[in-house]
């Protein structure tokens, strides 16, 4: 249904990706997975012909299929016109749909009454619901979809999990939702950027992510451990041999001249060890594997006492817009709690943890670190990265590049714009900026969203293993159930606490 031949993916000069070719069928559900900035939105963009900035070369064939694409993020138009426009082009064209339109409202639990609102009025998790819903509606033969979970309440995410896991329709999707990838792929296309991202490398496996993920860590394991007694028998062997040509070496140099015979013979065995040196050298090792560098960061050593009081919120009414989302709030957060709220899209989880931020960031007693759904929020007001996380002086600027370097950040992205960071570079940005900062008290929207499932294990075990407070929104299921110790959800009635949902 989908042919991909021999392509290359460059920017410029530098290469996203390389000979790249698959065959896509139905049924297939081939899940892109890599780092942040390694090309995973790019490569769909390219193969869409989309991409204004990348070039490809080779063939992409879609067999005269129709093909869907749910993008990260909306454009500028469509954000200023109703959702029954973004959805319909006519009202012939609502009437030829409206079928289908009910039955997918009620199953990604969307009101009537969304339809009539503008698109940027929308929370982040019901602009993807559109966008999924328009996609639905359009009867593709083929999804892109890029993100698809992004801002999901758990309700929906678990009924599109089933979704692609359950429809025939071949659908090629970048996510960093490890629960979804391990419920749904059945094939992985891992991008990498190697030896300081000069070089890129893709791994295509029929296989589902978990058993990708175990056998990619065994190999790199096994080749590591065959790697390194290659070497260490090397070392020896070389040594010895070392040793037996400096013995020789002594012998020719204080041999009489009077034993011509015992002269040739130790130049015959010098021959000899020369050709085994020769022999030895050329003897090919077993490399360590090249692979793309783990981020690392921690935190400083943080404390909050654990009876200390960190807020006591009452709000009798949520509101946005004079529109009332909520009733008699009440949240009552002490000492190193790790919490989190979940609650359908559109509830007011981000306005709510917005206004908790701003009851909080003018307290002396506790240094507060907040990292918004929308990154833009703050990072509007930087021009650079290292203006973000460090002021003129020369001690925290190399602070920062050392915590930018342990994040897999290049040079040039350390010293350049923001603008041109990746969502999920931007994601790592905060992180850092938590760390330097020595924040007691984290306020997290969504902190796993954007980062790759390979990296997000790291953060999870560093948050999980954090000693101040976290305040957090959160649906990605293994932050959840690692990260959390205190879990809310957020409805009409208020804030209402809960066990982990399965």
């Amino acid at each position: 249904m989908l042919e991909v031949k021999n392509v290359d993916i460059l920017i410029s000069t530098h290469y996203l990706i390389e000979d790249l070719s698959f065959t896509l069928r139905s049924g297939d559900k081939l899940a892109i997975i890599g780092e942040e900035g390694n090309g995973k939105s790019t490569l769909l963009k390219s193969i869409l012909g989309r991409c204004d900035y990348a070039t490809l070369r080779g063939s992409v064939d879609f067999k005269g299929n129709k093909v869907g694409y749910l993008e990260q993020s909306l454009n500028t138009e469509d954000l200023e016109i109703k959702v029954y426009e973004y959805l319909f082009k006519s009202d012939d064209d609502y009437y030829n749909k409206v079928n289908r339109l009910y039955k997918y409202l009620d199953k990604l639990g969307i009101g009537d009454e969304l339809l009539e609102q503008v698109m940027k009025s929308l929370s982040g998790g019901e602009r993807v619901k559109i966008g999924i819903l328009k996609l639905l509606l359009e009867e593709n033969d083929i999804y892109f979809l890029d993100e698809p979970t992004n801002d999901l309440d758990i309700n929906t995410l678990k009924w599109l999990e089933k979704f692609i896991k359950e429809t025939s329709k071949p659908i090629i999707y970048v996510s960093h939702d490890e629960t979804l990838l391990a419920n749904t792929a059945n094939m992985i296309l891992h991008i990498e950027q190697i030896k300081k991202k000069q070089e890129c490398r893709h791994t295509l496996a029929k296989v589902g992510y978990d058993e990708y993920v175990e056998k990619r860590l065994n190999a790199i394991k096994k080749q590591t451990q065959i790697a390194i007694s290659e070497k260490r028998e090397f070392n020896k062997k070389e040594k010895r041999l070392r040793e037996i040509m400096q013995s020789v070496e002594h012998e020719q140099n204080t041999i009489s001249r009077s034993d011509p015979h015992g002269a040739r013979l130790l130049k015959k065995k010098m021959k000899s060890l020369k050709a085994q040196e020769h022999r030895l050298e050329n003897n090919a090792l077993t490399e360590l594997p090249t692979v793309e560098e783990s981020i690392y960061f921690n935190f400083e050593e943080v404390n909050v006492p654990k009876n200390k009081e960190i807020i006591k919120l009452n709000i009798p009414e949520l509101k946005v817009d004079g529109k009332i989302l909520s009733h008699n709030i009440r949240l009552d957060v002490i000492g190193n709690t790790h919490l989190c709220m979940i609650g359908n899209n559109g509830v007011g989880k981000s306005t709510l943890i917005k206004i908790i931020y701003n009851e909080l960031k003018t307290r002396k007693d506790i240094v507060i670190g907040y990292m918004p759904q929308d990154y833009e929020d703050i990072l509007n007001n930087y021009t650079y990265v290292l203006d973000f996380l460090a002021d003129k002086n020369k001690e925290n600027i190399t602070h920062a590049r050392m915590y930018l370097g342990n994040m897999n950040f290049t040079r040039e992205e350390m010293t350049g714009k923001i603008e041109y960071l990746s969502n999920g570079t931007k994601a790592k940005l905060f992180l850092i900026k938590l760390v330097l900062e020595n924040c007691n008290v984290l306020i997290l929207d969504e902190p796993t969203r954007n980062v790759s499932p390979l990296s997000n294990p790291v953060i999870r075990s560093v948050l999980a293993n954090f000693k101040g407070t976290i305040i957090s929104v959160s649906h990605d299921r293994k932050y959840l159930k690692e990260v959390i110790n205190e879990l809310y959800e957020l409805t009409e009635d208020g804030l209402i606490k809960i066990n982990y949902l399965d």
